[in-house]
């Protein structure tokens, strides 16, 4: 079972829809009821013609040391995409704020880690825009 990490703490999964690869698009669909899955190694470039027909993106965290996933985020907000963002996989509470930062709205965590690092270490960073040092050396 995996268990959702928001700004407000834990929550069950919502997304009542099943997730299809990149390569499982199919032609027509119903924008909110599409879901992709995309490794951390995705080329966007396969998605970016389809991103107004994606309801929501999960983005795979293979290992907590592998930080393409927040590559992707960014990218993906940049090229417009306003839909719902996923982390999924090894994501630890010391990076959620960094997930927040990058365009992730929610990170899906197995029950195993959410024993080991219990829902107050993730809501201590859930203040992620007050503890953003690059935005306060813009200003």
């Amino acid at each position: 079972m995996s268990v959702l990490v928001t700004d407000s703490g834990f929550a069950a999964d919502d997304w009542p829809h099943g997730f299809a690869s990149l390569d499982q698009i199919p032609a027509n669909n119903d924008v909110a009821e599409l879901a992709v899955d995309l490794p951390s190694d995705a080329d966007l470039r396969d998605l970016e013609a389809r991103l107004n027909d994606v309801g929501m993106i999960r983005i795979d965290f293979p290992s907590f040391a592998d930080g393409r996933g927040f590559t992707l985020a960014r990218n993906l907000r940049r090229m417009g995409f306003a839909g719902r963002l996923r982390a999924k996989g090894h994501v630890i509470a010391d990076q959620y704020a960094m997930a927040r930062r990058s365009g992730f709205d929610e990170v899906e965590i197995d029950q195993a880690l959410a024993d080991r690092q219990p829902e107050d270490q993730w809501l201590r960073r859930a203040d992620w825009r007050a503890h953003d040092y690059q935005a306060r050396l813009r200003a």
